[in-house]
């Protein structure tokens, strides 16, 4: 039947599935390199396309199809390419659009890696790139120029929750004859839809709440049958930042529990913040389910919940949020997130290190801020800890 007969949940159980002739009722790992066919002809016309199948392992697999099949359904997209990491989804989704002399606009508010690609990787291949704030909408339209080909952003932004209005800044780019990535890894397809708001193309990282248990890496590019086959497939084809099977296997199982998974912990996670909303040794707390979020109005216009992720700022600094963090003893210092366990981390020190101590300053990184990702521990054993660790701070 039709997968958009169904819900969200249902088809994060159903879409996409492949049975063997043995009519399993999980999804089949196939760990397989390459493929065997019945005749020289059958090979010749599966590597020109006149006849559909699989050839080569890095090309296509069927439990990577799988995958990408799910989540194209989940997202509401017509086609999606699986990558080896989230990294490696970002990296292709960019570079697969762009050519020496052409320029990318940005916001500042990225992952120190994805702000690596835009700032130092892109240059190196003769792309320029503008970095501007997100959330102002006359930045840019300021930064166009001739040759802008694509839009970047993170929204909600790492780690300050950052929100920018995807359906504004869709608009300024289509006007200027480019298009719009979107990195929705804090949200996941189940709170927030870039495509349905006017992006072109979405990246996940699928190690964190795609997998949401610690246990592999993975990446997806999501957008229209044109852009992926204009932009991705042959670059992912001859390049090979390729899935692996299991990975994959792996991600299609956490994917029956996402919906389940994230709602929880979206709640635990507006129960933390409330918790620490007073507490007088936080000077500043961020939550996109607030409503003293510094966006709260577009949050209420383009997200259908929060996030699983609350940041908050330690009085004292570096020292004291490293108190702090020493003194947990539930929630552990991890730099992922998305996982059934709760993991926080000080960003000014692991994911942007590699920052200059204004460009965190500009960016809200603060040496006292931290970032927790809440897992599916009971809300109030949560709290607690947090609440004994500050004692401390």
């Amino acid at each position: 039947m039709p997968a958009s007969r169904y819900r969200p949940e249902t088809r994060l159980v159903h879409s996409g599935t492949l049975r063997s002739q043995f009519g399993e009722t999980s999804e089949a790992l196939f760990l397989t390199q390459g493929y065997v066919y019945d005749s020289a002809l059958q090979a010749e016309k599966r590597f020109t396309g006149e006849e559909p199948g699989y050839q080569y392992s890095r090309f296509s697999n069927p439990t990577v199809t799988m995958f990408e099949r799910r989540m194209a359904e989940f997202e509401g997209a017509e086609a999606a390419r699986a990558t080896a990491t989230g990294m490696a989804a970002v990296t292709l989704a960019l570079m697969g659009q762009v050519k020496a002399g052409d320029h990318v606009v940005s916001s500042k508010a990225l992952f120190g890696s994805c702000l690596y690609i835009v700032e130092e990787l892109l240059p190196r291949f003769g792309v320029t790139s503008t970095l501007v704030d997100g959330t102002d909408l006359d930045q840019w339209r300021k930064a166009v120029r001739p040759n802008t080909k694509t839009f970047f952003m993170e929204t909600p932004a790492n780690p300050t929750l950052e929100v920018i209005d995807i359906e504004a800044v869709s608009k300024i780019a289509h006007d200027a004859g480019a298009t719009v990535t979107v990195d929705n890894v804090f949200s996941t397809p189940l709170w927030q839809s870039p495509l349905a708001l006017g992006a072109d193309c979405v990246v996940y990282s699928a190690t964190k709440h795609i997998d949401g248990q610690g246990r592999c890496l993975g990446g997806v590019i999501l957008g229209s049958e044109k852009f992926i086959m204009d932009n991705i497939h042959t670059l992912l084809r001859q390049t090979g930042p390729s899935m692996s099977p299991f990975n994959a296997w792996v991600l299609l199982k956490g994917l029956e529990t996402l919906a389940v998974r994230v709602r929880r912990q979206t709640d635990t996670a507006a129960a933390v913040s409330v918790a620490l909303a007073e507490q007088p040794k936080i000077s500043r707390l961020i939550f996109c389910g607030r409503p003293d979020h510094p966006q709260a109005a577009i949050i209420r216009k383009q997200m259908r919940g929060g996030s699983t992720l609350v940041s908050f700022e330690i009085k004292g600094g570096k020292a004291a949020a490293f108190r702090f963090l020493d003194a947990l003893k539930l929630v552990r210092i991890s730099n992922n997130l998305g996982d059934a366990k709760s993991l926080i981390t000080h960003p000014a020190t692991t994911t942007h290190q590699r920052l200059k101590p204004e460009q965190r300053a500009e960016l809200g990184i603060s040496d006292g801020l931290v970032r927790l990702s809440c897992g599916l521990e009971h809300p109030d054993d949560i709290v607690e800890d947090l609440l004994a660790a500050l004692e401390t701070a």
